[in-house]
């Protein structure tokens, strides 16, 4: 099964202590239907708006810490939030759903809910908030180091040195050479192409 329904007092343990209260408080204002999923690739969060009268729906992936599975979780409310006050009278991701999302990103945080170094970057983000989670790299690396489960072998590309020799999901080995932007150029050691990875990659080092 790929979605499951969690009881709101289960939702607790998805979140940061604390942050259960003013999570629920927005959950039973809006009406929302929250279901915790399974990990996917391309997103951590999803929202849909009300449609032939069903509720407003929220999906968030479970495996992700609490810090990453709340600032997820706010960032979708964002979207409930702005088309609550603007229906589809503007951009997904335009000035009026960063407002909204920057307002809600600021109420945690004054919670005190966050560790300094999730806080700071945080506090950056508010600034100009990405249109998706993924897009938060800096943030996510920050995030990401509160994983509790850590692979044996297994780091995170941003964090390996430039020249590093490494092993990506499908067994290929690479050399990273340099950042571009927010993606990561690396070389195929078997044939010499030229490719681009997200600096969130999980891979193996190879010694060389």
């Amino acid at each position: 099964m790929s979605k499951v329904e969690h009881p709101l007092q289960a939702l607790a343990s998805y979140l940061p202590e604390g942050a259960f209260e003013p999570v629920v408080q927005l959950i039973h204002q809006y009406k929302v239907h929250l279901t915790v999923t399974r990990a996917r690739k391309s997103v951590l969060g999803d929202y849909r708006h009300p449609f032939m009268g069903s509720n407003h729906k929220i999906t968030v992936n479970g495996n992700l810490n609490k810090y990453e599975f709340l600032i997820t979780l706010l960032h979708e409310l964002a979207h409930l939030l702005c088309f609550e006050q603007h229906r589809n009278r503007v951009e997904a991701h335009g000035k009026e759903w960063k407002n909204i999302y920057g307002s809600l990103l600021k109420a945690f945080i004054d919670l005190n809910l966050f560790p300094d170094d999730i806080t700071k970057s945080l506090k950056k983000t508010l600034l100009n908030p990405a249109a998706t989670a993924n897009g938060e790299t800096a943030l996510l690396l920050v995030l990401r180091r509160y994983n509790p489960l850590k692979k044996a072998g297994v780091v995170v590309l941003a964090h390996l040195a430039d020249g590093t020799l490494f092993k990506e999901i499908k067994g290929r080995t690479f050399r990273k050479i340099k950042l571009r932007r927010k993606r990561i150029e690396c070389i195929e050691i078997a044939t010499g192409n030229i490719y681009l990875f997200s600096a969130l990659s999980e891979v193996e080092i190879v010694n060389a």
